[in-house]
């Protein structure tokens, strides 16, 4: 059965999607973006500005190193301001101004009103969040929702205590005297938090100890004599432009618990808030993160293919070139190699954002300069270094393995395969090439590691076949949907897995045919598709959905309608409104409003490329 699909709509529809990413680029020629303004952010950001604040009041004279006073209050006025005009109707907030309530982010605002002595003029908001708050149980629900994850949780509370709503006792004392411990011990000593998170621990593991000591006497002197040096460590990892990770709230909170414990004049926190200063948006409030330019631009470019222009093409490469790592990070001691998702100082490389770079190169260049091997065959080798012993991929480090953000995923050990694969010059690596073969390709290029790649593709295949769900799907480790009772993407999780299958031509593979038939089977009754089953039809997710199907003939009835329902939204103009869809640290969400963009345009080329489409 074939498609039959009138060719001339799906053509103007994926030409108005093409032009419309295609306008987004810089002038520099990569792609920025713009992630959602976020309640979480303005109100730790304010909480921030508020310690420096008074902090800075206790000195006998104003630090010179910081903005004054008058300046400090505008920025935490707005911010105030603008929480107070983003409040939902339940009493709550949620991460962004498309989210639901949850009662970290509506902890975490609540409190800046009581921590800046606004409570009576915000009299009504306080009042209905502290409702809220009561409703969904208080610090219990904030443990309970983190779990043993303590990357947030313990923030979190650390921010309520400072406003003096939350007791001490009740905030977990993080070990910050174990950032003295040379790096390579952090995997063996299982730290409470995620690895990028080291700035957290220290800081807040500081102002709790600062606040509330041990009764072990020896905990105590360990802490005190671990003080100064993990304080040089925290200087020596932050980035030049003071943002760690380029993110506000993980900023804020090293910012604001060096400056209530005193330390307003340490340079951390001069940097900090020269930070958050300089990333203030016009309204007031503050975005999670600054962008994610490195990340967009390799995503436009791969969804883009044949219809970049072609003089975009050289300065692309020469500029992911440029942002790739070529020394040991200071950060996370990660190797030379690797991409991170922004080009921003505050970026740390990851297994996400290397695999987009290694297949964008390859986009840009199917016959590869000497510049762009070099940059794939370094790429390929940070990617097989971090290769977990399960046969997956976790985000920053291998071996951690204690908390979600640091184990193997299934939606980045599947953009891995296809990232080897892409770089990999014979067509089908999971079989292994012939012996006469394996010979020309040494001789071709010795010094690549074709054998590691070859074994590293199959770990990996069984690593997702391990870990698909009974139902067929897979659940992805940075995207959700706030819909969804485990606020699970299991959508964009098996798109992804599958792509990887279809890429490595294994489509007739069972976790595949499963992956597939879980993709239709879930299709809306209005033919979109959302994060998970039964919930509404966004264009992010029915374009990943298709951008998955098209290979697939038995999903012809499904594609038929998901184009209908995708070409609608690009026809009416509907189809560039962003939804929360991704996750950042634990649980935070984030929409970017180039999303819905780029996967429209990856998903309609795709279509309009079916030689199973058909003039009607």
């Amino acid at each position: 059965m074939k498609l039959r699909y009138d060719p001339e709509r799906l053509k103007a529809a994926t030409q108005k999607a093409v032009e419309t990413l295609l306008g987004q680029q810089t002038r520099q020629g990569f792609w920025v973006g713009r992630l959602s303004t976020s309640s979480l952010s303005t109100a730790t950001a304010v909480m921030a500005l508020e310690q420096v604040r008074q902090a800075a009041l206790r000195e006998s004279t104003w630090p010179t190193t910081i903005p004054a006073e008058q300046q400090l209050s505008q920025f935490i006025e707005r911010g105030l301001i603008w929480l107070s005009e983003h409040q939902n109707d339940d009493g709550g907030w949620g991460d962004t101004t498309k989210s639901f309530s949850n009662i970290a982010t509506t902890m975490l605002a609540h409190a800046v009103f009581h921590a800046t002595n606004t409570t009576d003029r915000f009299a009504e908001v306080v009042t209905k969040s502290g409702e809220y708050i009561e409703r969904q149980g208080g610090v219990d629900a904030v443990k309970a929702r983190y779990g043993k994850d303590q990357t947030f949780s313990v923030p979190i509370l650390t921010h309520c205590a400072l406003a003096g709503l939350v007791d001490w006792s009740e905030v977990a004392q993080l070990p910050f005297e174990l950032a003295c411990l040379p790096a390579s011990f952090y995997a063996a000593i299982r730290l409470p938090v995620v690895s990028y998170a080291l700035p957290a621990l220290i800081a807040i593991g500081q102002v709790r100890f600062h606040f509330r000591k041990s009764w072990n006497p020896f905990h105590n002197w360990l802490r005190e004599v671990a003080v100064a040096r993990s304080l040089r460590i925290l200087r020596r990892i932050q980035p030049e432009n003071g943002g760690f990770l380029e993110a506000a709230p993980l900023t804020s909170f090293v910012v604001m618990s060096l400056a209530s414990k005193g330390l307003v004049n340490h340079q951390v926190v001069e940097r900090g808030v020269k930070f958050l200063v300089n990333s203030v948006l016009e309204d007031g409030s503050w975005p999670i993160d600054t962008n994610l330019s490195t990340w967009v631009t390799t995503l436009s470019i791969n969804a883009l293919g044949d219809d970049l222009p072609e003089v975009s093409k050289e300065p692309l490469r020469d500029w992911i070139v440029g942002q790739q790592y070529k020394e040991l990070h200071p950060y996370t001691n990660a190797a030379p190699g690797g991409w991170a998702w922004t080009n921003l100082p505050g970026g740390v490389p990851d297994a996400d954002d290397t695999p987009g770079a290694l297949i964008a190169l390859t986009q840009l260049e199917p016959i590869a300069s000497n510049l762009t091997v070099s940059s794939q065959k370094l790429g390929l080798n940070w990617l097989l270094d971090l290769q977990n012993s399960d046969g997956g991929w976790p985000t920053f480090c291998r071996g951690w393995g204690n908390l979600p953000f640091d184990r193997s995923s299934n939606d980045i050990t599947a953009h891995v395969l296809r990232a080897i694969l892409s770089v990999c010059p014979h067509s089908d690596m999971l079989e292994g090439p012939d012996l006469v073969e394996q010979k020309e390709m040494r001789r071709q290029s010795p010094d690549w590691p074709w054998g590691r790649a070859i074994s590293a593709i199959r770990r990996g295949m069984d690593f997702l076949a391990r870990n698909q769900r009974p139902d067929g799907s897979w659940l992805p480790l940075w995207f959700g949907n706030q819909h969804d009772p485990e606020e699970a993407n299991p959508t964009y999780g098996t798109a992804k897995v599958v792509a990887a299958y279809r890429d490595l031509g294994r489509l007739e593979a069972l976790p595949a045919r499963d992956g597939l038939r879980w993709l239709r089977t879930t299709q809306n009754d209005d033919g979109g598709w959302g994060g998970a089953v039964g919930t509404p039809s966004t264009v992010e997710e029915t374009a990943l959905a298709m951008d998955a199907l098209l290979c697939d003939p038995e999903s012809l009835d499904s594609v038929q309608q998901g184009l209908d329902w995708l070409i609608q939204r690009v026809e009416n103009d509907s189809w560039t409104s962003p939804n929360p869809i991704g996750f950042y640290f634990a649980k935070l969400w984030y929409f970017e409003d180039l999303y819905p963009v780029i996967w429209t345009v990856a998903a309609l080329r795709r279509a309009l490329q079916s030689s199973r489409l058909v003039k009607e």
